[in-house]
């Protein structure tokens, strides 16, 4: 038998693509810049530290070498008690209109119904201060709240 002959136009026809292998450094071109950027905000990070904690000593032992000289040259002044630190001021709030303390009662008289009473003083109590709420909400003016 004869062997089969290969033509140049078999070869000539183009063959199918095959795929690419990954390339091997595709993992190194993605993690490279997180890691380089990572180590350049940790070392910023660690010098700002560095730097705040030198600053901080420098600023004590000076305010310690100034106070010693200031010791030494001024003449010794008696000791007083620290004065005590004053209060914080109260918070004023401005007074509530007719309203709203109107829509504060009524809150309240919601709250009253939704208690409910295990004792009949306690019930009695309740329907009192109802009573008087109702009351209140109905007047021309209201008492004032503090």
């Amino acid at each position: 038998m004869a062997t089969p002959v290969k033509s140049e136009s078999a070869a000539a026809a183009p063959k199918a693509p095959q795929p690419q292998p990954p390339v091997k450094g595709a993992i190194m071109r993605r993690v490279f810049p997180f890691l380089l950027a990572t180590n350049v905000f940790i070392g910023v990070y660690v010098f700002a530290k560095t730097y705040k904690r030198d600053q901080d000593k420098k600023n004590a032992e000076a305010a310690a070498a100034a106070a010693a000289a200031a010791a030494l040259a001024s003449p010794p002044a008696p000791i007083a008690k620290p004065a005590e630190p004053a209060p914080p001021p109260k918070r004023v709030f401005p007074p509530l209109s007719q309203d709203e303390q109107r829509q504060v009662y009524k809150w309240m008289l919601e709250e009253k119904r939704r208690t409910k009473p295990q004792t009949a003083a306690e019930k009695t109590k309740i329907n009192e201060e109802k009573a008087l709420l109702k009351e209140i909400i109905r007047a021309e003016y209201l008492p004032r709240l503090w």
